[in-house]
């Protein structure tokens, strides 16, 4: 609500520039063209006015209701910078707002001035751009007269024509000016000897560095402009010792997660036991049918109790990961890791991604949009379910606690290394197949370090934890019923034994798996279960064995050795993507890329989990 008026906010990609040369920015462009919103909010960071600038002049150029909010202002003043706000509001003519959003402060008067300033339309703004002038006023005369476009000024499309941009010469095919205004372009492009396109962009870098001058004064000597961030950059993303420091923070995140969250899941063990128990007797008290006990106290507790009790690991993980990127690290471990990234053949943008997928493989995925090449797109969604998901980790956690029980941290630690190696194993392996160009640089802007703000924090991890508290009600309660159903199934055979319907299809499947050392059928059909969502992995054995978490690893300990179940941990860590991942993977490719992924990762899982478990057996003999 912005002063009693309902708006819709859209939240665009990140962007520097509308020039379509990555996918962001082209969503972005293309939204602003055809979309018309009433007003665009640029937020720029107040400490390097300069960079952000040029998006600003591109959407001005466009014609777009432009509101300038500056923020991070309390930066840009330990940074010995002073902007001049209503200069650069007179030199731009539009509204400017300084924010500091971190502290919310600002937020209130930013809502006013989009209140007050909704469907205003500002004088376009004409960059000199030279000896091309006269050029680029014809041409948007000549685009004028076809009146093709609403959502961008005929000057800016001159100037994206004039740098080859393709769709909006695609939009003007069908115009009956067309054929005059490829005339115009093409005596221009014979007339004009440079690089049109590096022209126009070296003219309006000009104009904004010297538009940055104007609205800006630095006071701070060179030497103390060497801020902390800066000397804690030369530490932590120092050539030799950033990525161990890197690998120090998450051995030490993982570490803590195990060490604080420990005692909360065996509380919550605890009293699924005792509520279970309870609702068992009750319900016999009662004179339930068998079936509807059998239901409760063998299916919906020991499944759904199996799940949620690692609800504090997955809140203490999102804590661990939001407060490293609340400080403005996981910035810099992008940075770290971009050196790798290249020898790998993957592009440095990728690492972020990744990153994402070790809280969830969906955003992750849906994150690598912002590659701007297509084949760093496709080379990055097929490796990211190779990231170690939340999702798994109450599978890694369980069997942890049960066979490693004195060295937890560093199984878990070690299956997402594992993943990472993996993944750029065969990032190397797919770009040599696949796609055999050079990647690009990695460019991107690091945020200085600040004390983590404990409401954005605490956010993100309920978030998260909410989303996963949602799952385990919907998604895997209905998962864990259909499995007990299968179990209790034909009616009169004892409960989840090899008689039941879902004993017969675990028999068939089991022998795929008898290699890596776990080839009885509970296992099977908690890995077939798991490809629907990873986390039904221990909430299936719970309900197959008809067993709580404590006893759960108890059963555990009856049917795997330390040598098998890792070998299943590796197959649970590396195998199918889940069913919401396969079908983001179709959406954001097609149909080969998502079962090359599927394909790849079966064979990948079921190889490695066997030739553990062999190698294994051949050296402990």
């Amino acid at each position: 609500m912005c002063e009693g008026q309902r708006i819709t906010l859209v939240d665009l990609p990140g962007v520097y520039s509308l020039n379509a040369y990555s996918m962001d920015e082209k969503v972005a462009r293309d939204f602003l063209i055809d979309q018309q919103p009433s007003v665009v909010i640029v937020v720029a960071d107040a400490s390097n006015l300069e960079r952000h600038l040029y998006l600003v002049a591109q959407l001005l150029e466009m014609g777009q209701n432009v509101v300038l909010c500056l923020n991070k202002m309390d930066l840009a003043k330990e940074h010995g910078l002073t902007v001049k706000t209503g200069t650069l509001a007179e030199i731009l003519r539009v509204p400017v707002v300084e924010m500091i959003a971190i502290r919310r402060q600002g937020i209130e008067r930013l809502k006013s001035t989009i209140a007050r300033n909704l469907d205003k339309r500002p004088p376009i703004l004409e960059i000199p751009y030279g000896t091309i002038d006269e050029d680029i006023r014809r041409l948007s005369a000549r685009i004028e007269s076809a009146g093709s476009f609403s959502g961008i000024s005929a000057r800016a499309a001159a100037l994206r024509i004039l740098q080859d941009d393709q769709d909006i010469l695609e939009k003007l095919k069908a115009d009956p000016v067309f054929p005059a205004l490829w005339e115009s372009l093409s005596e221009i492009k014979s007339r004009q000897t440079m690089d049109l396109a590096a022209w126009i962009a070296e003219k309006k870098y000009a104009f904004t560095k010297g538009m940055a001058a104007e609205c800006s004064e630095r006071h701070l000597t060179l030497d103390e402009r060497v801020t902390i961030s800066d000397k804690i950059d030369r530490v932590v993303t120092h050539k030799f010792l950033g990525i161990p420091i890197f690998l120090s923070f998450m051995f030490g995140l993982f570490f803590l997660v195990f060490k604080i969250g420990g005692p909360l899941v065996e509380l919550i063990h605890n009293q699924f036991f005792i509520i279970g128990g309870k609702m068992a007797s009750w319900l016999g008290a009662m004179g339930a049918p068998v079936w509807f006990a059998s239901l409760v106290s063998d299916g919906i507790f020991p499944g759904m109790g199996s799940v949620l009790a690692f609800l504090p690991y997955i809140m203490l993980l999102y804590l661990g990961i939001s407060l490293l990127q609340d400080t403005g690290y996981l910035a810099r471990a992008a940075f770290i890791m971009d050196r790798l990234m290249h020898a790998l053949g993957l592009h440095g943008k990728s690492f972020i991604p990744m990153l994402l997928g070790f809280g969830c493989n969906i955003p992750g995925i849906m994150a690598a949009r912002t590659l701007g090449s297509y084949k760093d797109r496709i080379l990055t969604i097929l490796i990211l379910p190779l990231m170690s998901c939340a999702a798994r980790l109450p599978v890694y956690t369980l069997f942890a606690a049960a066979l490693f029980p004195r060295h937890q941290h560093l199984i878990v630690f070690s299956l997402y290394l594992t993943g990472m190696v993996l993944a750029v194993i065969m990032a190397r392996i797919f770009r040599r197949i696949f796609f055999k160009e050079d990647t690009a640089p990695l460019i991107m802007e690091l945020p200085p370090y600040r004390w983590p703000n404990p409401k954005d924090v605490a956010y993100q991890m309920w978030f998260q934890a909410w989303m996963f508290m949602r799952k385990a009600g919907t998604v895997i309660f209905l998962f864990v019923i259909l499995t007990w159903a299968l179990a209790y199934l034909p009616v009169g055979v004892p409960y989840a034994s090899e008689s039941s319907i879902i004993g017969h299809f675990g028999k068939w499947l089991a022998p795929v798996f008898a290699p890596a050392g776990f080839g009885f059928w509970q296992a099977a059909v908690a890995l077939l279960f798991g490809i629907l969502a990873k986390e039904m992995v221990v909430g299936i054995l719970g309900t197959l064995y008809g067993v709580e978490q404590h006893g759960l690893a108890v059963v555990l300990q009856q049917h795997f050795t330390p040598l098998s179940g890792y070998a299943f941990l590796l197959m649970t860590a590396i195998y199918i993507p889940c069913i919401p991942a396969i079908v983001l993977i179709k959406k954001e490719t097609n149909a080969k890329w998502m079962t090359v992924a599927i394909v790849y990762t079966f064979v990948l899982g079921w190889s490695l989990s066997v030739l553990f478990f062999q190698a294994g057996r051949f050296f402990l003999r």
